[in-house]
Formats: C-alpha cells, sequence, structure tokens
C-alpha cells in the first residue's frame, strides 16, 4: 500500500472519532432557554359562592324592587409574574344588528351601566394574586319591570373583559316576541326578530314553504343561537339551499319563546329560471321580427307586379252632371 493510501484510510477511519468528539464538546440546549412562554392573562369572572367553592357563574345576577340596593362580588385573577392594574366600569348592553351581546361605552349607558358601582374604580392586583371586588346596583325608584341587562367592563394592557350582569327588577313580566320583514332572496330567507317585551328571550324557530304542487321545506322548531334583549330587533337569515327551479312559494317562519312569547309572518317567492325564459324570450322576438319583416316584403312584390296603375281620384270642382258625363263617354 502507497503512503498516499494509508494516510487517506487512517482520515477516513478517524472520521466518525471527530464527530463523536465534537458532539461531546458541544453543549447540548437547555429546553425551554431559547424562548420564554408568554404569561398567563389575566381574568374577570363572578367571586365565587359564599361557601368558598367556585360556582363557576356565567354571570352575576341579582334581582329586587325598585329602590332597593342589591351587592355581589367581582373576582380579578392574574397569574402572571408581575402586578396588573385593571380598570372596572359598568355598562349597558344590548343587540348587535346580526343578534351578538355587545355593552355601550364609556359614557352611552342610562340602565344598569349606570346604576352599578364598584367599590373601586381601579384595583392593583399583585402577581398571582386574586383579587375580589364588592359590586353594588342601586335600582331607581321609577324602575320599570323585567330585565335590564348589563356587564362589569375589565380593563387593562390594551385588553378588555366584559362580565355579565343580568338584573332583574321585580313587577309585572311580559314576554312578546314578533317575526317581521320575511323575505326571499336566492336561496337564502331573511327575517327580523323583534323582543317586544321587557324579559330576556331565547327565541326558536320553525320553517315550512309550499308551492303550486305540494310542500316544499319542514323545518321542526329549533333553538336560535340568540339571546334577544327587551326592546331589541335583529335581522337573521336562514338557508334555503333546495329552492325550486320553478315554482310559486309560501313561506311561513314561526317563532316561540319561554313565557307563552310567540310570533308568526309570511312571504311570497316566486322561482323562475331566467336563463331559459330570457333566451326563449329573444327567439320569440326574433321569430315576430322575421314575420314582420317577411309580410313586408311580400306587400311590395304584389303591389309592384301591377300593370294599371292607380285610379285618378274625381276633381272635386267638376259639378255632379260633367262628372256623370265623363263617365258616359268612357263607357262608350
Amino acid at each position: 500500500m502507497s503512503p498516499m493510501t494509508g494516510h487517506a484510510a487512517r482520515f477516513a477511519l478517524a472520521l466518525p472519532l471527530l464527530a463523536a468528539l465534537w458532539a461531546t464538546l458541544t453543549p447540548a440546549p437547555v429546553a425551554g432557554a431559547a424562548e420564554h412562554p408568554a404569561a398567563p392573562a389575566w381574568t374577570a369572572q363572578p367571586a365565587a359562592n359564599g361557601d368558598g367553592r367556585d360556582g363557576g357563574r356565567p354571570y352575576l345576577y341579582l334581582e329586587g324592587l325598585p329602590g332597593s340596593v342589591l351587592q355581589d362580588r367581582l373576582s380579578v385573577t392574574n397569574p402572571g409574574p408581575e402586578p396588573v392594574t385593571v380598570r372596572l366600569r359598568g355598562a349597558d348592553a344590548y343587540n348587535t344588528g346580526s343578534g351578538g351581546f355587545a355593552v355601550r361605552g364609556a359614557h352611552g349607558s342610562t340602565g344598569t351601566g349606570a346604576w352599578l358601582r364598584t367599590a373601586a374604580t381601579k384595583v392593583t392586583v399583585p402577581a398571582r394574586t386574586r383579587a375580589e371586588v364588592p359590586v353594588s346596583v342601586t335600582v331607581p325608584p321609577d324602575a320599570l319591570p323585567g330585565d335590564h341587562p348589563g356587564a362589569i367592563v375589565a380593563e387593562s394592557g390594551g385588553r378588555s373583559v366584559g362580565v355579565r350582569v343580568q338584573l332583574r327588577v321585580g313587577g309585572p313580566t311580559l314576554a312578546a316576541l314578533t317575526v317581521e320583514d320575511v323575505t326571499v332572496s336566492g336561496r337564502t330567507i331573511h327575517y327580523t326578530l323583534v323582543n317586544r317585551g321587557n324579559a330576556v328571550l331565547v327565541p326558536r324557530l320553525a320553517v315550512s314553504a309550499d308551492g303550486l304542487f305540494g310542500a316544499l321545506l319542514r323545518r321542526d322548531a329549533r333553538t336560535l343561537p340568540v339571546e334577544l334583549l327587551p326592546g331589541q330587533r335583529v335581522r337573521l337569515t336562514e338557508p334555503w339551499r333546495d329552492t325550486p327551479a320553478l315554482d310559486s312559494a309560501t313561506v311561513r317562519l314561526r317563532v316561540t319563546a319561554a313565557g307563552g312569547a310567540h310570533g308568526e309572518a309570511t312571504a311570497a317567492a316566486r322561482f323562475v329560471p331566467w336563463t331559459p325564459v330570457a333566451g326563449g324570450a329573444l327567439l320569440l322576438l326574433g321569430a315576430v321580427a322575421a314575420g314582420a319583416y317577411g309580410l313586408r316584403r311580400r306587400r311590395r312584390a304584389r303591389q309592384g307586379g301591377r300593370d294599371d296603375g292607380p285610379v285618378p281620384s274625381p276633381d272635386p270642382q267638376q259639378r255632379p252632371d260633367e262628372r256623370h258625363l265623363v263617365k258616359a263617354g268612357a263607357e262608350s
């Protein structure tokens, strides 16, 4: 074996040993050292029940007569490593046009949001600590009976959290619901729900449609994903994917809710395949135009083939006896 060949063989054998030595000398990365996970966000929710257990309440529920003062507590939790300062305010709730739950701005509340007070408008929560803030609602003596939905808005660091407040003022409660402005556009049914009572309603909707030759659509009542607040209206849609190609239909919507609320409305819908109809109309117009053109040409051809010209009309200046003589001379 030549010297060069021996050196190459020894170098090839040394490569795995060098790689193993490099791996041993190079420190391995520590898990989690390259990037710190984001600190958990602060939370705001109804405080735990009086027995010390977290009841998991979805909202604050308060009920009382006009003129009463109602109390509860709000829990603000900071699981992060740094203190957090949270601002608190009350706000009225309302439905968005599509049925969502929203709250008024800082100066737009006249109901529950204006009646609600927290023990502090700003609270600083230390790291890994929970603070409980007393909440009170002073119901005006002239407050109307029924539901007055609102919220406590907690804000910090550009983040906003709303804790719902369900306030019910004692007195007669009316559940009233109507469905209005039903229209059909393409494969979609549009309609408006209006809460005309003083109680929060969760509507149920049933849909049917009948055509000239029988039933076209039957949908049993189902709960809509909408919580309709008193005095609010929302515009909703219902898909109808298997609409008929050619028919005249009557669409009927029935809505119900707890407390005996119900409403019903209908709308007429006509389904016409416009592409074939438009094509047929164009063909018919073309045939009519061609027929009229052909008839005009035939009339012109007949008029152009006559030998005698038009018969002259009698001269109105001639007397009757002269016209008679002219006619007799012509016969002789």
